[in-house]
């Protein structure tokens, strides 16, 4: 078979596709081999051959040469194998060169779609293979069109995916607007490669950063990290390894110009940017910004924080809906339990209260109970002998004493906590069922009767005809 321009076809479509020529041709040589088998059958011995210098596909048909033909689609007599090649022998195989016009319709669309499908295969490949290791990137598109919600975006040699997911609430897209999102993921997929894009991911808020400040390209500024609520408000985190250059001032800029051109583009979602901090306490502090902060209490057994702030400043540490603290502690990676300095105080005020009850407990074991960390009754019956008996007066016996009063004063306290709290609800049911009578009566009462007219009373004809 020869085609002039099979050669200029196949490196246009190379180019076009991004498909490597040896793909393409060994697509055009199986797309031969199943012509072939569609016309002779299943069992003949067929190879196909494509030469890139002259464009020219050759398919041979093999057959093994026999003294007695007994498949004559797979075998060929001495005699007739002679003919094409004078030295053969019994059990050579020879090849013979085919007509390839001669296939037939049916043949040839069966070899247009085996083209077609190996032109998908390698299509898919070479787009999977050249998006697997952009995975985390910010790439533009164009929205192609919107699918049940699911928005595609044409990408120039492909589409990709923006599922609702990972849409920013309250964002609207047209076909032909410009869209800027995150590689989230690329999925090898018996459809095509399934591209994801993201725009609720924390790093895109990152990458546009990037974009937008060089000290972080060019690794004077770091990013320790960001926290996002997609279309509110979002925390990021920032660090300098120049101490001439303020990490915050940096990704600013001049008049705000640098963080309002990343808030532009997530459609004003508000951006805390905070200075990182290697003491983990202090991290939490800026993070809480504007919020002041009077002490942090640290459990690094459970990656806790207890954050005290000032009354005034409770509403502001804990945020609208508690966004500020939960996105600082996303930020940090601390869980945060934010309380105002007045219920701080009533709660010592309680434990104390609570170590100074226990049988064996004064007021200067207490004290030094508060200085050991031990706050109420509860965490003391929590210790253990060990921890106690590095107060000093403690020796074993009596730390297990202690413990074992503390356990009991704290089961006591249980009890005692729930018989109030089931009396309150009681009190409370009782008051709303006599409110609920009380109200009843009230409508009973308003209601007016009906008037019916009296049988003995004269009516008004009557009357004028007796004063007549």
């Amino acid at each position: 078979m020869f085609i002039a321009d099979i050669k200029r076809v196949v490196e246009q479509v190379s180019r076009d596709k991004g498909i490597d020529v040896e793909i393409l041709i060994r697509a055009l040589e199986e797309a031969l081999r199943s012509a072939a088998r569609k016309k002779l059958g299943s069992k003949v011995d067929i190879e196909a051959q494509y030469s890139p210098d002259t464009g020219e596909i050759e398919v041979f048909q093999f057959k093994e040469v026999v003294d007695e033909v007994t498949e004559p689609d797979l075998q060929i007599s001495l005699t007739e194998g002679r003919k094409l090649d004078p030295d053969c022998e019994v059990g050579d195989s020879l090849g013979t060169k085919m007509d390839t016009s001669s296939f037939g319709r049916i043949a040839a669309q069966s070899a247009k779609q085996v083209i077609i499908q190996k032109m998908k295969d390698a299509e898919r490949d070479a787009v999977y293979s050249s998006y697997i290791d952009r995975k985390g990137e910010v790439i533009n598109g164009i929205v192609q069109r919107v699918d049940r919600g699911n928005i595609i975006v044409n990408l120039g040699t492909t589409e990709a995916i923006l599922p609702t997911r990972e849409q920013i609430p309250r964002e609207n897209y047209r076909r032909g607007d410009r869209i800027r999102a995150l590689i989230l993921d690329v999925l090898y997929d018996t459809r095509g490669p399934q591209i994801v894009l993201s725009r609720t991911h924390p790093d895109l808020l990152i990458n546009l950063f990037k974009t937008e400040v060089p000290e972080i390209s060019e690794g004077i500024v770091e990013v320790k990290g960001a926290a996002r609520e997609p279309g509110s408000r979002a925390k990021f985190a920032v660090s300098s390894h120049d101490s001439d250059i303020d990490p915050v001032g940096a990704c600013v800029g001049m008049k705000g110009s640098r963080v309002q051109n990343v808030v532009q583009e997530l459609r004003g979602e508000k951006i805390d940017i905070i200075t990182w901090h290697v003491d983990a306490a202090k991290y939490v502090c800026n993070a809480l910004a504007p919020a002041e902060i009077s002490r942090v209490i640290i459990d690094e057994e459970n990656n806790a924080m207890e954050v005290i702030v000032p009354d005034e400043f409770l509403s502001v540490a804990i945020g609208k809906r508690g966004q500020n603290v939960r996105l600082a502690s996303r930020l940090t990676g601390w869980h945060l339990d934010v309380n105002s300095e007045s219920k701080y105080n009533e709660m010592m005020e309680m434990g104390y209260a609570s170590l100074v009850n226990i049988p064996g407990v004064g007021t200067s074991l207490a004290d030094a109970f508060f200085e050991k960390g031990i706050y109420s009754a509860e965490e003391l019956a929590q210790s253990s002998v060990e921890e106690l008996v590095e107060i000093r007066g403690i020796g074993q016996e009596k730390a297990a004493v202690l413990i074992e009063n503390a356990g009991q004063y704290a089961i006591e306290a249980a009890k005692a906590a729930e018989a109030r709290r089931r009396a309150e609800q009681a009190r409370a049911a009782e008051e709303l069922a006599q409110a609920e009578a009380e109200a009843a009566d009230a409508a009973v009462a308003v209601e007016t009767p009906v008037d019916e007219p009296n049988a003995t009373a004269p009516s008004d004809t009557e009357s004028l005809e007796e004063g007549q």
